[in-house]
């Protein structure tokens, strides 16, 4: 297991657990990776400092969460740039409950059902049941099949608005070419 999939199955298993993750540098990407499998710190090996270090660790066991404001900034710029997952027909009425698009999303974010149950509090077999529902609502058989009409979904979402650039008027359209 990776040291990020670790985390994941901890927080699963020991929900109570908190985690400092330990990272060789603050690449963006593996910071917010780490929060994202549930750490509730993050410590940069390139910034360290043993008092540095046991401040984190100890405000972590107080339970805040430890980041520097660099880590924090790429959190927030990944957050900022998530589409909310909304799965819709051709007129634009939603498919699914809420709970229905919290289980495809954390599917497409790579989690199992025990994953996937441990995060939205339930059992197993009702994540099961909630799958069979969703491919039988959307005309699916598998996991690949779902991420991937997950994702065609909110591409033809993020499509719409360039694609209703007709409706400006000439004007408004010239100025908005590239000179």
């Amino acid at each position: 297991m990776s040291g990020f999939a670790v985390i994941r199955e901890l927080r699963t298993s020991c929900p109570a657990v908190r985690v400092v993750v330990l990272l060789e540098n603050s690449q963006p990407l593996l910071v917010v990776e780490a929060f994202r499998s549930g750490a509730k710190g993050v410590f940069c090996r390139s910034d360290f400092e043993f008092k540095a270090l046991w401040k984190c660790v100890c405000a972590v066991i107080a339970g805040q969460i430890w980041a520097n404001s660099q880590q924090l900034q790429a959190v927030m710029e990944t957050l900022c740039e998530a589409t909310p997952l909304h799965l819709v027909n051709s007129e634009g009425v939603g498919l699914l409950t809420k709970r229905e698009e919290e289980v495809v999303r954390l599917v497409a974010d790579g989690l199992i059902n025990r994953e996937i149950a441990g995060q939205l509090h339930l059992s197993e077999h009702t994540v099961k049941n909630y799958l069979f529902r969703i491919f039988d609502k959307l005309g699916i058989s598998s996991r690949v099949e779902l991420v991937s009409y997950a994702i065609s979904n909110i591409q033809r979402r993020l499509a719409l608005p360039t694609a209703s650039m007709g409706a400006l008027s000439p004007a408004v359209r010239s100025r908005e070419r590239p000179a």
